[in-house]
């Protein structure tokens, strides 16, 4: 699928279902929240969240004192309505309307957080082409949190294929730049009440021997 295509697939997702409507909501991302504390966030810390779209993440980066978050995502209409959610504290915040995979990274960044952006990635260049990404705008150092759904997780979401994932299999994708340091075991409930088997991993940026 073109950009364009994928952003009005999106937008069109969001459009629809609003933000509580869609398979990957969640109220409190507890997981994420976790795994970033292991990371070392705090209020020094730089954190993009990748494909954060409408997530309620950012809000709870804002209330942790996280010191500077950015949030990106291909769907402007995703991006508008955690703005308004989020209100006078989204000045706060540096949105990025813009697909991953042809971004240019202005900057680098101590955590990256990515919860369900990598697995729709199906074709090995855009796999290459995000991890390009990831090694750029990665602070060498610095932490990745990547969620993908796992071994045992749907085959498809918002009637798209994805690419399914352990630790292991991740790390290797990723290549040596980044080291395994955690990882967790998530079921996700959806809002109709459907389980999905996620799994978080947790890197550290590293410069290959």
């Amino acid at each position: 699928m073109s950009v364009e295509g994928n952003r009005a697939h999106w937008d069109n997702a969001y459009a629809t279902k609003g933000e509580a409507g869609v398979s990957w909501f969640e109220d409190v991302p507890a997981v994420s929240l976790e795994l970033i504390r292991q990371a070392g966030a705090g209020p020094a810390s730089s954190v993009i969240d990748i494909g954060g779209g409408a997530s309620r993440l950012a809000d709870a980066l804002l209330r942790e004192g996280v010191g500077r978050i950015t949030v990106l995502d291909i769907s402007p209409a995703a991006l508008d309505a955690a703005k308004a959610r989020v209100g006078a504290a989204a000045d706060d915040i540096e949105w990025i309307a813009a697909d991953v995979t042809e971004w240019k990274p202005e900057r680098r960044y101590d955590i990256w957080h990515d919860r369900a952006a990598f697995h729709f990635l199906t074709e090995a260049d855009a796999r290459a082409a995000y991890v390009e990404r990831l090694r750029t705008a990665l602070k060498p150092g610095g932490h990745a949190v990547i969620a993908t759904f796992a071994l045992d997780g749907p085959e498809r979401c918002s009637g798209l294929p994805v690419m399914r994932y352990d630790p292991a299999g991740l790390a290797e994708v990723l290549g040596p730049s980044f080291e395994l340091v955690g990882q967790r075991r998530n079921v996700h409930t959806t809002p109709w009440g459907s389980p999905q088997s996620f799994q978080f991993s947790l890197f550290r940026r590293v410069e290959p021997r």
